[in-house]
């Protein structure tokens, strides 16, 4: 079971660092997307500093994934990211929902393979 923790944890932490250094560098096509996603996306590039930070979480995140350092950290950090990905897709472009979805789910994966780490966090 560990040595898929490990693939798992290492394909995250790839797409997160591929996906993120994209928001920079651009080196992916974005696919068309519906008039309602294009909107949804304007406005956040129009925020100035949105799409940024989002691609600097991904990034951070995915560096911690690949390094296996404060792994519990980053998918606490990214799971909002992907979350969003995954609604966005679902409700706003349904397209892309199937990586998101993956990506969400290796998360998740992740959550309770470490559940352990996060048990003073879900104290009552």
């Amino acid at each position: 079971m560990s040595k898929i923790k490990v693939v798992i944890r290492y394909v995250l932490g790839a797409m997160l660092l591929v996906f993120g250094l994209n928001g920079f560098f651009q080196f992916m096509p974005m696919p068309p997307l519906t008039p309602e996603a294009g909107e949804f996306m304007e406005a956040l590039v129009k925020t100035g500093y949105m799409m940024p930070f989002i691609s600097i979480v991904k990034i951070v995140c995915g560096i911690l994934l690949l390094s296996n350092k404060y792994v519990s950290l980053a998918l606490v950090l990214v799971f909002p990211v992907l979350l969003n990905a995954f609604l966005f897709h679902l409700i706003l472009d349904i397209g892309g929902v199937a990586g998101a979805l993956l990506a969400t789910a290796m998360n998740i994966y992740l959550f309770f393979m470490n559940k352990e780490n996060y048990s003073s966090l879900l104290k009552g």
